[in-house]
């Protein structure tokens, strides 16, 4: 059963929304950078080799869709993956283009090895 068909408009802007949020490649390497700890703003920056100013951004954008909560430390406010949804988004995504990017490295492979056995196997029209 696919959710999507019974969602109305507003929620499918919502979900939209969300996997806009995920579509930047900054914010999915802060993800996997929070995969199984918290961290301050600046060792995240430090971690993705970032400024603190554009990991902020990053980070406010996904605490609004819910993706990560912050919290007081002291003086610093740290960072966790809010949504352990988005481990399991994620491992779905990454196979299934590993499953692709698998399929189209043997369907090269296998073109090459017919190519190469085409050029030993011509007569010599000499």
């Amino acid at each position: 059963m696919n959710p999507l068909v019974h969602l109305p408009p507003a929620a499918l802007d919502y979900v939209a929304q969300y996997f806009r949020t995920l579509s930047e490649p900054m914010r999915l390497h802060i993800l996997s950078v929070l995969a199984d700890k918290e961290m301050s703003v600046g060792e995240i920056a430090e971690a993705v080799d970032s400024s603190v100013a554009n990991v902020s951004r990053h980070l406010a954008q996904m605490a609004q869709r819910g993706l990560v909560a912050r919290s007081q430390v002291g003086n610093s406010v740290h960072y966790r993956i809010a949504d352990p949804a988005v481990h399991e988004l994620c491992d779905l995504v990454c196979n299934s283009i590993a499953q692709r990017f698998d399929q189209t490295a043997n369907a090269r492979a296998a073109f090459r090895a017919n190519r190469a056995d085409s050029k030993t196997s011509k007569p010599d029209h000499g």
